[in-house]
């Protein structure tokens, strides 16, 4: 199998991406610049965090028009296929209208970054197989606009159908306002897609991959992955 790695214009999480995949997980990966028009050879791909072309606009904004978001769309419709955007990436995929929703800024108005909880809402999913509905994972986050919001209509048919994969908490599993560090409607961290091989998080699991960067609960999430793909 063969993991894509989408490069922007201020993608700065690429290289962690990519690292994350062929030197912890073992698998192949190779980054895909912006302006490939195909994705067809790729078995999953992830869209990056950072900040795609300087978050002009809005954050994602412009990389929805990207001409390898183009082919994202098609790509999404394949059951057996597999795309995560973490923290821009989920940006983007909310921009391209490929997940519900948006992003505004963090209720304290600043840059977040440090070590937060999340739990597991659905254990039933491509990245989430490994783990157990409740699990709570410790996983960095670092962003300004990781507020996530959408209408109560929206959160509704997210609940209904399943597609939240994970909601900030604290280090026991408990759900309130102050373990909200974005203040994120429901407390929300991930969501899926219906068909559930689109996941959007804020949270980097390339971040916490090896005891030396703090925690290892990243790779239970990219581990998943390969075991959705090797399964189809």
């Amino acid at each position: 199998m063969k993991f894509g790695v989408i490069v922007f214009p201020g993608s700065n999480c690429d290289r962690d991406c990519l690292w994350a995949i062929k030197d912890v997980i073992g698998e192949k990966a190779e980054f895909v610049w912006h302006e490939t028009a195909g994705l067809s050879k790729y078995d999953a791909i992830i869209i990056p965090g950072g900040f795609s072309y300087g978050d002009y606009l809005r954050t994602g904004a412009i990389a929805r028009f990207a001409r390898a978001m183009d082919s994202m769309k098609s790509f999404a419709a394949r059951k057996n296929k597999a795309v995560i955007g973490i923290c821009n990436g989920f940006q983007i995929l909310l921009e391209a209208g490929l997940l519900p929703g948006a992003m505004l800024m963090n209720k304290t108005l600043k840059f977040i970054c440090k070590y937060t909880n999340i739990i597991t809402e659905n254990a039933d999913t491509p990245f989430t197989n490994k783990l157990k509905k409740g699990q709570v994972l410790r996983i960095p986050i670092a962003h300004g606009e990781g507020n996530y919001f959408c209408d109560e209509a929206t959160l509704n048919s997210l609940v209904k159908n399943d597609q939240i994969a994970f909601r900030y908490c604290g280090g026991k599993g408990e759900i309130n306002d102050e373990t909200n560090p974005n203040g994120s409607v429901y407390s929300i961290a991930g969501i899926m897609n219906r068909q559930k091989n689109v996941l959007g998080m804020m949270p980097h699991p390339e971040r916490a991959m090896t005891s030396a960067l703090g925690s290892t609960d990243g790779r239970l999430i990219l581990e998943s992955m390969v075991e959705f793909l090797r399964k189809r």
